[in-house]
């Protein structure tokens, strides 16, 4: 283990982080190890076969990243969540309120846009990816991205993203892309430790029971063998007890790509930044181009599309 390495593992937390009105047991988190992308694609692979994930750090060009945040939050200004007259790369929250539903919108134009679907598929990400799946990847038409203001309830529940992906191969990887540093505080993505085998357990428990569902039933995530919405639990407190294991964070930084199996369960937390800003994230899977690919997925992500 590398110093900086050691030196998160023992390091605690600032203050608990929390999610659906529960805090986190401090004895119940610990932290991603980071990975230096330099030590190439065949140890990359070893640590996401062992651990169901890798923290690339500095993956991406980190002025890219800024930029690009800068953008986002120069086209979603107009809509109200941005504090007037403030740097966009910064993005800070507005103090006053704005229309949500106004604001998703213009999202979902967003994520239709050249600048946006350059970002996903800016160079370093794509040679990487045809690296790491060992031949040519494909990148899934639906991408999501995401903003969530400081003090919003909005986390996402622990799920693991085959739930959602069940039309095609489960040889999927998932990109989790921070745009802009997110540190602890501000909520981003929190791994189940060693979950990847408990989202191959759980994923194999379902297909055990599923044999009285309609085929399009088998790939829906809202089918009723399943929780609401495809996820495993709100309550990621419990979660840690039942499994006898830990939430892992960090503080991710612009420039950094996390990679994780669609068997991994991963949720995130609220946003508790004390300088108000906006955390914003996409989330994109990848895939080789020869395995079979969900149709579903062929699509650009739009809100209510039940995915």
């Amino acid at each position: 283990m590398s110093i900086a390495a050691e030196v998160m593992r023992v390091r605690k937390l600032e203050f608990p982080l929390a999610a659906h009105g529960k805090t986190l047991p401090v004895e119940r988190t610990g932290w991603l190890t980071p990975t230096d992308p330099a030590i190439g694609v065949d140890a990359i692979r070893r640590h996401y076969q062992d651990d169901g994930y890798v923290w690339l750090k500095g993956l991406l060009p980190k002025a890219g990243v800024i930029d690009f945040r800068r953008w986002v939050f120069e086209h979603l200004a107009e809509t109200g969540p941005i504090e007037p007259g403030s740097d966009f790369s910064l993005g800070i929250a507005s103090a006053g309120g704005f229309d949500r539903s106004l604001a998703d919108r213009r999202l979902m134009s967003l994520v239709r846009s050249a600048a946006y679907e350059g970002f996903c598929a800016q160079p370093p990400l794509a040679r990487f990816m045809d690296d790491f799946l060992q031949g040519i990847s494909y990148l899934h038409k639906r991408k999501l991205m995401r903003f969530v203001q400081p003090g919003s309830p909005t986390a996402t529940p622990a799920h693991y993203d085959l739930v959602y992906l069940r039309g095609g191969t489960s040889r999927l990887v998932t990109a989790w892309i921070p745009i802009g540093d997110i540190p602890t505080e501000m909520g981003g993505l929190v791994y189940l430790e060693g979950s990847h085998a408990l989202g191959v357990k759980m994923e194999a428990e379902f297909r055990a029971t599923s044999g009285d569902l309609s085929p399009e039933e088998r790939i829906n995530a809202y089918n009723s063998h399943m929780a609401e919405g495809g996820w495993v639990s709100k309550d990621l407190p419990e979660m840690a007890e039942r499994f006898d294991t830990r939430w892992l964070a960090a503080d991710y930084e612009a420039g950094d790509v996390v990679l994780h199996s669609p068997y991994m369960i991963h949720a995130s937390t609220t946003n508790q930044d004390r300088s108000r800003r906006l955390r914003l994230s996409t989330d994109i899977r990848y895939q080789n181009v020869d395995d079979e690919i969900d149709v579903r997925w062929n699509n650009h992500w739009s809100l209510g599309d039940m995915l």
